[in-house]
């Protein structure tokens, strides 16, 4: 609404001339007010309720009126002292450039990069220097108003800012170590006695890299703690970061440049922070990795775990590999069963034990030789550990050198022959049934000496003169034989697996195959009670439902044969009878011991126990039939290790028999049948007088 007044007529008269009721109108109708404000004031027919009304909507448009005005005055002011600053920062340009004092933002940045990256020129890798130079020369053809300016930058200042070849003075003394390990934590023998072999490897070798430590147990019993322990004790610097509940691959592996505020991973960011290129990283909570759509965290620890395999690291922002081999890791997690298996085989856990002959036996069960492996190296290690303890004070200050590799060689000696030494130990699980129980397994360690000239590792003999190292003196020889092996590596894990010399009644041996190679498996079966038509079967031991079914063909099979054999024999009507599996907190599954299974419940019906030596497998079918099985060369390895002389296989397992090695078939006695009468005969017809021979 426009009003409109001749300028002839001054306003105050005109307003004069209003009547109340008028002059109410008049101000609402001057106002803001909405349709509805207006309607109410019109239909107010009370002059002193309109007048009102029509001064609070005048009131409330001067209140607006204020607000607006101190806003307009504000934005105004901000705009001047933005014109203002953007005029002085030109006279300022203008008055420099008059001096000639004028210098560029990219100079000045480029400047910064080359003084940063001087120190370490002679360090840096050949390949990252040329990187950096060619992101120099980019930088300097963008404009600084471009968003790839800002991108180049900030990749530049991640490369120049790396610790390049920068590493710190090791500290290899064992006593300071274990002095430091004692101070900070109190108990935890095995972790500390663990933690000082792996300092007095290093020193031996001259370095320690190419361990992976893992660190299990409860929250709070101090994994953490004791890994900054372990980083004060080596000199080395300390870096923490968890991956509990981690499933982004870029968290470990960075982000490509081309994302938006893009970030190198963990790892860069460690050395950045810790400043040198080999410190202590403790990785947290390694049985807590998560999986989801970026990614599986877990492979990309991989690499970054892998002795063989870090020393070309690739960060997915740099895009330049890192040498990442000097670098030690300590990982923690509260139950090892939670972490990947390829990822925990990077890692050393402490379950490494050693010594050869004896290690086999006792030790080391798998098909293959790795954890014999890790057994011999325990061996070495706490000879290490051994020797410089003992030799310290013989020995010369290598603080800030490397040492060349001490030589060792370990000799296998042999009843027969106690002077032969075996410069290289060759253990397949096909040779494993030739040992023998009563073998001397030793190992003997020679004279360990250092060479002459320190090694270089860079950095931490960068600058320092190279000194003719003192040979140490000779250490006397140690002898880890049968006496003194569980020293070494503790108490056997494994034990003998042959329960009798002769199998009583009920009992009959079975051989089984199992991930860590074959095993003897024992069928235990007695009486529970016995009553007119009482016939029953009570399975125990882990039974999986194939094996279950494999006790009920042999209970129904056995009936059968029993009452062939000895038709007036009622045991199974009226007996009920308790078949066990020893072993009971293992599952065991498959069809294999069926054959097994009917010859216990026979020998238990006819009160006659089996012949000795005796070791059968096979799947059995409701007729008798003999099926062939598989794991024929672990379970002959596994009869042949419980000292058995008699083995029963299918017929069908010939050709498998036949085709392992001439040693492991060498001295047995192998019966290849088809039905279980085949079994029966050999199992129970035989010579009261004369059994077993």
């Amino acid at each position: 609404m426009y009003l409109y007044f001749p300028p002839n007529i001054p306003l105050k008269k005109h307003i004069g001339d209003f009547n109340f009721p008028r002059l109410a109108d008049f101000g609402a109708a001057i106002s803001g007010a909405n349709k509805l404000q207006c309607q109410q004031v019109l239909e107010e027919l009370d002059v002193h309720k309109r007048l009102q009304l029509t001064l609070e909507l005048v009131k409330k448009e001067m209140e607006i009126s204020k607000i607006q005005e101190s806003i307009a005055k504000a934005i105004e002011e901000k705009i001047s002292a933005e014109q203002r600053r953007y005029l002085l920062n030109e006279q300022l340009k203008a008055i420099k450039k008059e001096l000639g004092l004028e210098t560029d933002d990219k100079t000045a940045l480029l400047a910064k990069f080359r003084e940063r990256l001087e120190p370490n020129r002679e360090k840096c890798p050949p390949h990252v220097l040329q990187v950096i130079e060619e992101e120099l020369t980019k930088l300097q053809l963008l404009e600084a108003s471009s968003s790839e300016f800002n991108v180049t930058r900030n990749y530049l200042d991640w490369l120049t800012v790396l610790p390049w070849g920068n590493y710190s003075d090791e500290n290899f003394d064992v006593i300071r170590a274990q002095t430091i390990l004692d101070e900070d934590h109190y108990g935890l023998t095995d972790v500390k006695e663990r933690i000082l072999e792996f300092i007095a490897v290093g020193k031996l070798r001259g370095t320690s890299q190419g361990k992976i430590i893992c660190l299990s147990g409860p929250p709070g019993v101090g994994k953490t703690s004791i890994g900054r322990s372990i980083a004060r004790a080596l000199n080395r610097k300390f870096y923490r970061f968890s991956v509990g509940g981690l499933s982004d691959v870029a968290e470990i592996k960075g982000h490509r440049r081309t994302y938006i505020g893009a970030m190198p991973g963990k790892m860069v960011q460690c050395l950045k922070n810790v400043g040198t290129a080999n410190p202590l990283v403790l990785i947290d909570e390694i049985d807590k990795l998560g999986r989801g759509h970026a990614g599986d965290p877990a492979s990309a620890l991989l690499e970054l775990l892998d002795p063989e395999q870090n020393a070309n690291f690739l960060d997915h922002y740099l895009d330049v590999p890192i040498d990442l081999s000097k670098v030690l890791f300590v990982c923690t997690a509260n139950v090892v069963d939670n972490i990947p298996n390829p990822l925990l085989d990077r890692m050393e856990v402490e379950i490494t034990d050693a010594a050869l002959l004896g290690l086999i036996e006792n030790y080391c069960r798998e098909a293959g030789v790795r954890n014999l492996q890790k057994h011999i190296e325990k061996i070495y290690r706490k000879i290490a550990l051994r020797l410089v303890r003992e030799g310290s004070s013989n020995e010369p200050d290598i603080s800030g050198k490397s040492v060349e590799p001490a030589n060792a060689k370990a000799e296998v000696d042999d009843e027969s022959d106690h002077h032969a030494a075996a410069n290289k130990t060759n253990v397949d699980d096909e040779s494993v049934g030739n040992i023998s129980h009563e073998s001397e397994a030793s190992v003997q360690v020679d004279t360990v000496q250092t060479n002459d000239q320190p090694k270089d590792s860079k950095g931490a003999t960068d600058g320092k003169e190279h000194h003719e190292t003192e040979a140490i003196e000779a250490v006397e020889k140690v002898l880890v034989d049968t006496s003194n092996l569980a020293d070494f590596v503790g108490k056997p894990v494994f034990h003998a697996e042959r329960l009798y010399d002769q199998t009583p009644v009920g009992v009959v041996m079975g051989l089984a195959w199992t991930s860590m190679g074959g095993s003897t498996l024992y069928i235990e079966t007695t009486v529970i009670e016995q009553g007119e038509g009482k016939g029953a079967l009570h399975l125990t031991g882990q039974l999986g439902d194939v094996m279950k079914e494999s006790a009920q063909i042999g209970h129904t099979l056995a009936r059968a044969i029993l009452l062939e054999k000895e038709p007036d024999n009622p045991f199974f009507a009226n007996s009920k009878l308790h078949l066990h599996v020893p072993g009971g907190a293992t599952p065991k599954d498959g069809p294999s011991a069926g054959c097994t299974m009917i010859t216990s419940l026979l020998s238990l019906a006819m009160k006659k126990p089996i012949r000795k030596d005796v070791a059968m497998t096979g799947e059995v079918t409701l007729t008798g039939k003999i099926l062939p099985i598989g794991g024929v060369k672990e379970k002959t390895i596994a009869a042949k290790r419980s000292e058995v002389k008699t083995i029963v296989f299918p017929s069908a397992n010939r050709r498998d028999y036949d085709e392992l090695a001439a040693n492991v078939r060498e001295g047995l006695d192998v019966h290849f049948v088809d039905d279980y009468s085949q079994i029966f005969s050999l199992a129970f017809e035989y010579d009261d007088n004369k059994m077993g021979n």
